[in-house]
């Protein structure tokens, strides 16, 4: 996983958290987001996305031989 991807997925996690804890999403939905703000921070913390493997997505610059 790129730095620009994990980048990208640590700012939509927090804005869904902040967008939680402001009220804003509520309810089943706000069970979602934060659900999916965990998967975000998870994922970029270690670098892997599973859905990525899956369908042979790299969004890793690769080094010239």
């Amino acid at each position: 996983m790129g730095s620009i991807d994990k980048t990208v997925r640590l700012l939509i996690a927090a804005l869904l958290i902040v967008l939680y804890f402001l009220g804003l999403v509520e309810g089943v939905l706000g069970t979602v987001a934060l659900g999916i703000a965990a998967v975000f921070t998870l994922t970029s913390v270690i670098s892997f996305c599973p859905l990525y493997a899956v369908f042979g997505i790299t969004t890793c610059k690769t080094k010239s031989a």
